[in-house]
């Protein structure tokens, strides 16, 4: 069974997920992740802001992107119904008019993007009713039109071509090996610390999710053991440091307790000794300690025991 994980926690692995697919871009887009449109707690899950609007984007996912666009996760427990479609597209129209200055988003510059990795079928139905039409422009990759004149598009993460969008395909608790390994391979090619940083994001809840696929091919394929542990080896020190403290403190702890019985031992061996003299001597317990030679400052000691 995979392991329960949160609904907030989804939302650091797609967000890693989204800067590796757009990573040849780095340096064209501001990623702003749950971005405040007001100072109630209302939020975006992701703000990616294309900075120079003569850059092409021919990433499928991005092709669609203008100068703002506004993206909108579900996880893999959600669902993505009519009226979340209306109020992510609210979003971006509450986006463009908190503006600083009349029109410093312009409308024509916003796009609204939508992702989950199962079909949603009543959405889509729901869609046309309206009046709208559904065009699958890529696999996964569907544009609305006819709601709502600012371009929107939906993502079905499981439908989107394996080769190309390996970190969105593993998000989810149904992941396929061949994905992984995919992604794996990908991953194997990273050197900047950020693209690293974001491989481990999207592998820690795809491994919490699946973790029998990827025992299976940690077994099957030892080359890709190897990637898994070089591209976690951050994560797997940190866990080893931990166990390694956890361990020292258990140490430790076990020697407090074995201390504290010697020293309880020894009192219950010296606690005998004064009885014996003062059954012998018939005395009271100073004058006991004092014949066996107990100094006046550690009689206090073994006071409490007789």
């Amino acid at each position: 069974m995979p392991g329960k994980i949160e609904r907030d926690h989804w939302h650091p692995g797609f967000l890693g997920a989204m800067e590796i697919e757009f990573r040849s871009y780095r340096k064209h887009l501001d990623f702003d992740d749950e971005h405040t449109l007001s100072k109630e707690p209302l939020k975006m899950d992701l703000l990616i802001i294309k900075k120079d609007r003569s850059v092409a984007i021919t990433n499928q996912i991005g092709n669609i992107f203008r100068g703002y666009n506004i993206l909108e996760y579900k996880s893999p427990d959600d669902g993505i119904t009519i009226d979340d479609y209306y109020k992510t597209m609210a979003y971006a129209y509450l986006y463009k008019g908190l503006g600083r200055t009349v029109d410093e988003i312009p409308g024509e510059e916003l796009t609204v993007t939508m992702a989950r990795d199962v079909h949603p079928d009543s959405l889509f139905v729901k869609i046309k009713r309206s009046g709208g039409t559904i065009e699958q422009k890529y696999p996964g990759v569907y544009y609305l039109s006819g709601i709502f004149n600012t371009p929107s598009q939906i993502l079905v993460t499981s439908e989107l071509d394996p080769e190309l969008h390996a970190s969105l395909r593993i998000l989810t608790k149904r992941a396929k090996e061949e994905d992984v390994e995919n992604f794996l391979r990908m991953t194997q090619g990273f050197t900047e610390p950020g693209d690293r940083q974001n491989a481990d994001a999207v592998l820690q809840l795809s491994v919490s999710a699946n973790r029998s696929v990827y025992e299976e091919i940690i077994r099957r394929v030892p080359v890709m053991c190897e990637a898994l542990r070089d591209l976690m080896k951050d994560e797997i020190q940190k866990e080893i440091q931990e166990a390694v403290q956890a361990t020292q403190q258990a140490a430790q702890q076990e020697i407090q307790k074995a201390r504290q019985a010697a020293e309880q031992a020894a009192i219950n061996t010296i606690v005998g000794i004064i009885k014996n003299v003062k059954n012998i001597q018939k005395c009271d317990d100073a004058t006991a300690m004092d014949y066996i030679g107990i100094p006046p400052a550690d009689q206090m000691k073994y006071t409490p025991w007789l």
